[in-house]
């Protein structure tokens, strides 16, 4: 099932978002290896200070956050500076999800520092066709956590995973920037089950503008 780029599938630029532990760059992967397009990772095991933060959140989340806010920030630079005929490209992060982690993440003086930071980079992010946001619930997110079983990612708490669930929500909530599709991944998982897959690529696929919902339920 693969598409030619420019053909069927009719987006140059697809965002896959979403909380910790619900898919995304793996989806974003065959996303991409299914329109023979290109994905824009994050590269979050290059981040010295993921650990640190998980173990203790209070002294690792500032180095944590700008690390990775210069990270997608020359990532994204990298991508404009990149002519026009770049082939299709699926990302697993928006740049304002900094923001959105930055947010919960730091006391009111760090985030104050953070955001003169973020102001002067005047990042100019491309603008996605498409983001895709994959929502499940907190205990969804906590077992698939567990069963990749990445050694810092042990020590997430359920509190702040639903921290992050919540900023999620609201954030989208209120998004308005691209076409949006909200998929409720609670009980489906298109990263192993490859009819899900198929059935979410299609949604993908057809959503052009707007903001609608994909729900399957198993049966």
């Amino acid at each position: 099932m693969t598409d030619q780029p420019g053909e069927q599938w009719p987006h140059r630029l697809v965002v896959v978002e979403g909380p910790i532990g619900v898919g995304k760059t793996t989806l974003t992967r065959m996303l991409a290896a299914a329109v023979g397009g290109e994905s824009l990772l994050e590269e979050f095991e290059e981040n010295p200070f993921l650990e640190r933060f998980y173990k203790d959140p209070r002294s690792g989340a500032f180095p944590t956050q700008l690390f990775f806010l210069f990270q997608r920030a020359r990532q994204l630079q990298e991508l404009r500076q990149q002519d026009m005929f770049a082939p299709i490209r699926i990302a697993d992060y928006l740049l304002e999800k900094d923001r959105l982690f930055a947010r919960i993440t730091l006391d009111d003086e760090e985030y104050a520092l953070y955001e003169q930071v973020y102001g002067r980079m005047s990042v100019d992010a491309p603008h996605p066709d498409l983001v895709v946001f994959l929502q499940a619930p907190v205990d969804v997110l906590m077992d698939r956590i567990a069963r990749r079983a990445r050694p810092y990612e042990k020590y997430i708490q359920r509190e702040y995973l639903q921290k992050l669930s919540d900023a999620y929500t609201r954030f989208f909530h209120q998004y308005t920037a691209s076409p949006l599709l909200i998929v409720n991944a609670a009980e489906i998982d298109p990263t192993s089950d490859s009819r899900d897959f198929e059935e979410l690529f299609a949604a993908i696929r057809r959503t052009q503008r707007g903001r609608h919902y994909f729900n399957p339920v198993k049966s």
